[in-house]
């Protein structure tokens, strides 16, 4: 992390800072990752409810993210870090004080808001405040709040639904998110250098995401959020289901880890190589975590799941949003954020439903066969279609050649 001393110290300040509120907002939903799956089925929930509520979470997203890009965009960064961290303070007293399935639902379509707000605008101020030649290093290195996050909450949640039960759960979940809403008030948002200069991109929504540089990275975030939406409104009945004496908060708490220990080193690789490679790498991580889950029958065959699914998270999700940062100009980065992370937005919102569905007609292991199906078809996507053509594309994909749609020579 040497990048960070040859900053000013308000620099160095401001992204602590930002770091902070990312940390306890990814630690307030952490603790909800393992235990609301198993709170709603208490409820009496059959699968393909349980599906449709954690489902709604993703609805929220993908509805308002747009939106709220254009709103980065417009009003600035740090207006999504406090909407994003006081729905996520206020959504778990949602949980608590409602019973009801279509109520739960209507609860996880607001929580989604938050994170749809909340990761835009992290995301892109991040991208803003990182140096171009340090662009991947230091998106990777802030995007450790996640996997740190994510590596202590659901270790806890699970901890807590287990010996208190779900009232403290969510009590400690709201306590932790208002914390990131102390946090993002002393953010400092720097107003986004406009560049004039340039030539104004597209603006429409659909042009936008159909373009080149927009709608391969956009499909393989839409597959992928197929496979983490299927594993992770699935995985704990599952777990449940095979009768091996596992918490499933340890499968997220192996998988953060292993995410974070990736990141440390990915994102100044990543300047060095280019974003194809790990992108390339994090798809196929993705694609062995659902076989593994596949035939997963022992808690050694899980946690190697979770071990390949941090990979796949530690690599592909900060590899995509820096690679759209190279493709995008400060004015739109906003909205470009938004519209890409709207495909997995997207796989998100259907993986619960449909993978619920067939989850109850065929069984969870044929569930997780198909979603590597899903995953390897966004492989071959990413090695054909990711650059003007399929040889370029290869070579990219292969950390071989330049990405032909970056605008950092602009």
């Amino acid at each position: 992390m040497k990048a960070f001393d040859t900053f000013d110290t308000s620099l160095r300040l401001n992204l602590l800072t930002l770091f902070t509120a990312g940390l306890v907002f990814w630690s307030s939903m952490g603790l909800l990752l393992p235990t609301l799956p198993l709170y709603i089925q208490d409820l009496g929930a059959s699968k393909q409810q349980i599906g449709i509520v954690i489902g709604g979470f993703a609805i929220g997203l993908l509805l308002f993210r747009p939106m709220l890009g254009r709103l980065a965009d417009q009003h600035g960064r740090k207006l999504l870090l406090l909407i994003g961290t006081i729905i996520a303070a206020i959504a778990p007293l949602g949980y608590l004080a409602f019973t009801s399935i279509p109520l739960l639902m209507l609860v996880r379509v607001f929580h989604g808001i938050s994170m749809a707000a909340f990761t835009t605008g992290y995301s892109a101020l991040v991208a803003d405040l990182a140096p171009l030649k340090q662009r991947g290093e230091i998106i990777s290195y802030m995007s450790l709040a996640a996997p740190i996050g994510l590596a202590f909450g659901p270790a806890l949640g699970g901890y807590l639904q287990a010996t208190t039960g779900y009232g403290v759960l969510f009590l400690l979940a709201t306590e932790i998110a208002f914390i990131g809403v102390l946090a993002s008030i002393q953010v400092i948002n720097p107003p986004v250098q406009r560049r004039s200069s340039v030539p104004s991109k597209k603006t429409n929504f659909w042009q936008i995401l159909i373009s080149p540089r927009m709608r391969v990275p956009a499909i393989v975030m839409l597959l992928a959020g197929l496979a983490l939406g299927s594993v992770h409104t699935f995985l704990p009945l599952f777990i449940q289901e095979t009768g091996v004496d596992l918490n499933a908060g340890l499968f997220f708490t192996v998988s953060a880890i292993a995410s974070f220990t990736l990141r440390i080193f990915v994102g100044r690789a990543s300047d060095r190589f280019g974003r194809g490679l790990f992108i390339t790498f994090g798809i196929l991580a993705y694609t062995l975590t659902t076989l593994l889950l596949w035939q997963a029958r022992s808690s050694s065959i899980f946690l190697l799941a979770g071990i390949t699914e941090g990979l796949g998270g530690g690599t592909l999700i900060s590899m995509i949003t820096t690679l759209m940062a190279d493709r995008s100009l400060p004015e739109e980065r906003g909205q470009i954020f938004a519209l890409c992370i709207a495909g997995f937005d997207f796989g998100l919102a259907i993986a619960a439903p449909i993978f619920g569905f067939v989850a109850e007609k065929a069984g969870y292991p044929n569930m997780f066969a198909g979603t590597a199906c899903l995953t390897f078809l966004g492989l071959m996507i990413f090695l054909t279609q990711s650059n003007k053509n399929v040889s370029s594309s290869l070579r990219f994909a292969l950390g071989r050649g330049e990405d032909s749609y970056s605008l950092n020579k602009l």
